[in-house]
């Protein structure tokens, strides 16, 4: 989830939103890198909810695993800690969308 949230950080003024690209230390294999890696805005936003989804369950399922004991205590917690840090980036994700769509809604036409 932090690479599509790197990803979208990546944007460029001059690209759009349309797509994103990697940026690599290599030039020749970073054209052929960023025309595989191009994905649109929705399609990041889309793979960023399904792994947060993910997170949840795995989460969910170690913590019942920890119940039945097949799970140490350390395991459970790092599933734990996992998920709420997923939590908040998807919560702040959302945060910045509803409030970039409220500026877009209040300017003039």
């Amino acid at each position: 989830m932090i690479n599509n949230v790197q990803n979208v950080s990546s944007l460029s003024l001059t690209r759009g939103i349309g797509s994103v690209a990697t940026e690599n230390s290599s030039t020749a294999s970073s054209a052929a890198e960023s025309a595989k890696n191009d994905q649109s805005f929705a399609a990041i936003l889309g793979n960023m909810a399904t792994q947060a989804v993910d997170t949840m369950k795995g989460a969910e399922s170690m913590s019942f695993a920890g119940i039945k004991g097949t799970a140490t205590t350390r395991e459970v917690v790092d599933s734990m800690l996992q998920a709420e840090q997923t939590l908040q980036t998807a919560i702040a994700i959302r945060d910045k969308v509803v409030s970039a769509f409220l500026e877009v809604t209040k300017m003039q036409m």
